[in-house]
């Protein structure tokens, strides 16, 4: 066995109701003054109000910011920024999406610090330590609440990574009541992302290791058997609970074992047409798969028979096998699978792939050497 390291938050709780305990959980790390991190939407439905009166009880004044959008810029990081060290809190709550953990990442590490955020921009470049960090997801997919990473819109159409273990949560909370109202086409697709999470750590080129392989094949298992059910039945509770159970898990395992080209061919289609995250990643999958076929057909066997365990066949013919899983799994919840559906142009093509070989970060991890000309043939495939 290869040398390895893994890394992850402190404490993980997994129970449906348990954000009416966040009080609690925040005193117990010391908060006394607290910054919510969300988006006006989780406002607009209520989804708060069990943190609150949890907190109101814990008797922790509380200052929210609700103006997180997705792909958030640096200005409303910067205003969220402001209002922390105005309110003068000393914990801080990311309960949203992974855009409101994002930032809520970045406000808990640079409150404390004396860096600007253009300085804490790259891998390893915060310094210091941060405030308490308690992050509560309310879609399953993005695993940001076990990951060390947090991405900033910085341009017009770009978009840069903070990587720091500083960015590690204390807690992270995970509460099934907090993603019943999720609509069918969000679940669908932060479902999918969750799901492309586990498949590209498992087949990380770098820093693929035996525990990320574990908790990718899990996360992939959960994700398979219960996605298509949330997607149907959001009511279902105990599907809810164990589709957000296996994100967090594929988070876990690309925060140690990162992804590869499925994300990087995916950021600019969200920077250039404000795609969705999990959209984004659904559209380019499986070409990429297919793509990565001649260097991944071990592993993609290896998950086919996560997917269906009496799976029986060569390993090429597994490996095509878990490539048309994953394509049917896309369809079976109902999602767009062509560009040109989301008005896409295809003269922009040829932009995108130059944009997708600027994530070098990311397509070093990918089994198969990506080139400019791959990627344009991946866009044009699923155009």
């Amino acid at each position: 066995m290869h040398p390895f390291t893994f890394t992850t938050v402190k404490t993980v709780i997994s129970e449906s109701g348990s954000s009416a305990r966040l009080g609690e959980i925040a005193a117990g790390l010391g908060i006394t003054r607290a910054l919510i991190v969300t988006d006006p939407g989780i406002v607009k439905f209520g989804l708060l109000e069990p943190a609150l009166a949890s907190l109101q009880a814990a008797n922790i004044p509380v200052t929210i910011y609700s103006d997180v959008v997705a792909d958030p810029p640096e200005a409303k990081v910067l205003d969220s920024l402001q209002l922390a060290r105005d309110a003068g809190i000393d914990g801080v709550i990311g309960l949203g999406g992974g855009s409101s953990m994002d930032v809520a990442k970045v406000i808990a590490l640079l409150t404390k610090s004396a860096q600007t955020l253009p300085e804490v921009y790259g891998v390893g470049n915060a310094k210091g330590t941060r405030l308490p960090l308690i992050q509560v997801p309310t879609t399953a997919g993005t695993g940001s609440e076990v990951t060390p990473i947090a991405i900033i819109t910085t341009g017009e159409t770009t978009k840069t990574g903070i990587v720091s273990p500083l960015l590690y949560a204390d807690v992270a909370l995970l509460d099934a009541d907090l993603t019943l109202g999720l609509p069918p086409a969000v679940t669908a697709a932060t479902g999918i992302d969750a799901m492309v999470h586990a498949i590209e750590a498992y087949t990380s080129k770098i820093r693929k290791n035996p525990y990320s392989d574990v908790l990718a094949r899990e996360a992939l298992r959960l994700l398979a058997a219960n996605l298509v059910t949330v997607v149907e039945d959001g009511q279902n509770r105990e599907a809810r609970q164990a589709v957000l159970f296996g994100a967090m898990l594929a988070g876990q395992a690309f925060a140690n074992a990162p992804v590869a080209a499925v994300h990087a061919l995916a950021y600019p289609l969200g920077g250039h047409y404000h795609i969705s995250h999990g959209l984004s990643n659904s559209l380019v999958l499986p070409a990429v798969l297919r793509f990565n076929l001649p260097a991944a057909a071990p592993l993609y066997a290896e998950l086919m028979t996560v997917l269906e365990p009496e799976a029986e066949g060569t390993e090429p013919e597994l490996a095509r096998a878990f490539v048309e899983s994953m394509t049917a799994q896309i369809a079976a919840v109902g999602l767009p699978v062509r560009l040109r559906d989301l008005n896409v142009p295809e003269a922009d093509l040829p932009m995108l792939a130059r944009d997708a070989m600027a994530q070098q970060r990311l397509l070093v991890n990918n089994p198969r050497t990506v080139s400019e000309a791959d990627a344009l043939a991946i866009y044009q495939e699923v155009y």
